[in-house]
C-alpha cells in the first residue's frame, strides 16, 4: 500500500508541477497539495486508545533499506526552482550549420510548452541564414509555434561568435563551443561586455580531450557579477536517443571532472537536454559540470538515476536532484540505514552467486536497449502508417464506390502507408525531411517495381504458352483420335 501511495503521489505532483518547475510564489500552493495528497493516500491507523506508547510492537513496520528499495529514499518528487529571468530573447549559436541534421532539437527544448522558459524570441546565429531557414522550417516547428518565435542572424564569417551589436537586447545565450577553450574564453568576454545578457549556457563536447588547466581558466572567464553562467561538458557525441543511459556528474575544470577512458561517448540529444535544462534550473546557476555515462550497473549513480525515472520524476526534477543532492546524499542515506539497522548475516558464497546472476554487462545492456529502441520506432511508424491508411480509406469511400473492405485497402497501400509513417516519424523527432523529393523518389521506385513485376508476369506467361505449344507439337495423330 505504501508503494501504491508513493507512485500515485508521484503522478499527482508531476501533473500539478507540469514539467517539474515552480517559482517561489507557487511553492506554498504545491506544498499544500503535496501535504493533502499524502494524507489522502496514507492508510495508517491512529488509535488513541494505544496511548502515548503507540501500537504494540507486532504492528510496527520494519524500516525499508534505501539501497534495496530506492522509493523509500526518494519519496515523492518535489517542484524544482527555476530562474526568474528566462524571458525576452534567447540567442542560440553553434548549430544548424551542417547538412547531416536539422539541429531542431535544441530549439524545441527552448520552446517546449510547460517548461521554465518564457522566451518571446529565439534567435539562431548561423553561418548561412538562407540554408538554416530551410532546415528549421518544418511541419513540427509550425505546429509547436516555434516558427512564430524563430529569427535568424547570419554570422560575420563561418564559425564566428556573435558581435556585441548582435547581442544587443539578448537576455540569454545558449552556445555550442565544441572542445576549444579559447572559444569559451571569448564567450566569457562577450558575456561580460554585453549589457543586456544575464544568462549563458555553454556546451563543451569532446571534453575528454581538454586539458584541466585550460578548462579551469575557461570556466573562470565566464564569472561575472550579477550574471549567471552554466557549462555542460560531455564526451564524444553519438546519435543514441535521449536518456538511454544513466550518467555521472562531476566538476568540469577539476581533476575529478575528467571523463574516464571507458566512457567517452555521449548522446547528442541528451547533451542538448542538459545544456537547456541547466539554463532553466536555479541549481545549475554558476556551475561547470561534466556529464558522462555510468556504465557500471551497480554504481550508485546508475541506481539513483533509474530510481528517479521509475518514481515519476520529470527530466527537470531528475537533473535538479542529481545536481543539488546527487549520489553523495543517496550514499549517505544508505550508510545511515546500515548504522541504524545492522546488516543481517548471510551466506557470502550464495549472495555472491545471486549477485553475479543479477549483474548485466554494460555492452549487453546497451545492445538490448538499442533493440528496444528500434522496436519502439518500428511500432510507432506502423501505428502512424495504419492511421494514414484508414484516413485514406475513409476519404476515398466517401467520394464513391469502394470495392475493398478497410483491411483489404490497408493491405493494398501498406508500402505507401509505411513511407508516410516514416516521414511523419522523422518530422516529429526533428530529423531531416524533404517531403516532395522523397515522395517523388518513392513513386519512381514503385513504378520500377510495377514494371519489374509486369515483366516477370509476362515472362512467366510466355513460358506457360511455350510449354503448351511444345506439348501440342508432340501429340501424334493416334493421340488426337
Amino acid at each position: 500500500m505504501k508503494l501504491f501511495g508513493s507512485c500515485a503521489l508521484s503522478l499527482f505532483l508531476a501533473y500539478n508541477a507540469v514539467s517539474g518547475f515552480t517559482t517561489s510564489k507557487h511553492s506554498a500552493f504545491v506544498g499544500d497539495v503535496a501535504s493533502n495528497a499524502a494524507r489522502t493516500y496514507d492508510t495508517r491507523l491512529f488509535i488513541s486508545s494505544w496511548g502515548t506508547r503507540g501500537p504494540p510492537s507486532r504492528w510496527k513496520k520494519e524500516e525499508s533499506n534505501p539501497e534495496q528499495q530506492i522509493s523509500t529514499y526518494l519519496k515523492a518528487p518535489e517542484p524544482v526552482e527555476a530562474r526568474e529571468n528566462l524571458d525576452g530573447t534567447v540567442l542560440v549559436s553553434g548549430w544548424v550549420n551542417t547538412k547531416e541534421r536539422t539541429d531542431q532539437t535544441v530549439f524545441d527544448f527552448l520552446n517546449k510548452e510547460g517548461s521554465a522558459f518564457n522566451f518571446e524570441k529565439i534567435t539562431a546565429l548561423v553561418d548561412d541564414a538562407k540554408f538554416a531557414k530551410k532546415r528549421l522550417i518544418s511541419r513540427s516547428s509550425r505546429y509547436s509555434g516555434l516558427l512564430d518565435k524563430l529569427d535568424f542572424v547570419q554570422a560575420d564569417e563561418v564559425g564566428a561568435l556573435p558581435t556585441l551589436d548582435q547581442l544587443e537586447g539578448v537576455k540569454s545565450w545558449v552556445a555550442n563551443a565544441g572542445s576549444d577553450m579559447e572559444v569559451v574564453k571569448r564567450i566569457g568576454e562577450l558575456f561580460k561586455n554585453a549589457p543586456s545578457l544575464e544568462n549563458v549556457s555553454v556546451l563543451v563536447t569532446d571534453a575528454h580531450t581538454v586539458d584541466t588547466v585550460k578548462s579551469s581558466d575557461a570556466v573562470k572567464s565566464l564569472e561575472s557579477e550579477g550574471k549567471t553562467f552554466t557549462v555542460v561538458a560531455v564526451g564524444e557525441i553519438n546519435e543514441e536517443p535521449e536518456g538511454y543511459m544513466p550518467y555521472i556528474i562531476s566538476d568540469f575544470g577539476t581533476a575529478d571532472g575528467a571523463i574516464p577512458s571507458n566512457s567517452t561517448v555521449f548522446s547528442r540529444d541528451e547533451s542538448l537536454r542538459l545544456v537547456t535544462e541547466c539554463l532553466g534550473l536555479k541549481s545549475g546557476a554558476n556551475k561547470a559540470l561534466t556529464f558522462y555515462e555510468s556504465i557500471n550497473v551497480n554504481a550508485t549513480e546508475t541506481k539513483l538515476v533509474k530510481g528517479l525515472r521509475e518514481c515519476g520524476f520529470t527530466r527537470p526534477q531528475e537533473i535538479d536532484h542529481m545536481i543539488s543532492k546527487g549520489a553523495a546524499a543517496y550514499a549517505k542515506a544508505i550508510e545511515d540505514y546500515k548504522i541504524k539497522v545492522p546488516e543481517k548475516t548471510a551466506d557470502d558464497q550464495w549472495m555472491a552467486k545471486k549477485q553475479k546472476e543479477l549483474e548485466e554487462k554494460a555492452e549487453d545492456r546497451k545492445e538490448r536497449m538499442k533493440k528496444e529502441y528500434a522496436e519502439k520506432k518500428t511500432n510507432e511508424i506502423e501505428e502512424i502508417a495504419r492511421e494514414w491508411a484508414k484516413r485514406e480509406y475513409f476519404r476515398k469511400s466517401m467520394s464513391g464506390d469502394m470495392p475493398y473492405s478497410e483491411d483489404e485497402y490497408v493491405k493494398s497501400v501498406w508500402e505507401r502507408a509505411l513511407f508516410e509513417g516514416d516521414l511523419k516519424y522523422r518530422m516529429l523527432h526533428g530529423q531531416s525531411t524533404d517531403e516532395r523529393k522523397e515522395l517523388a523518389n518513392f513513386k519512381k521506385l514503385q513504378e520500377k517495381k510495377k514494371a519489374a513485376m509486369l515483366e516477370r508476369a509476362k515472362a512467366s506467361l510466355q513460358e506457360i504458352l511455350d510449354e503448351d505449344e511444345a506439348s501440342d507439337k508432340k501429340k501424334t495423330p493416334d493421340d488426337e483420335e
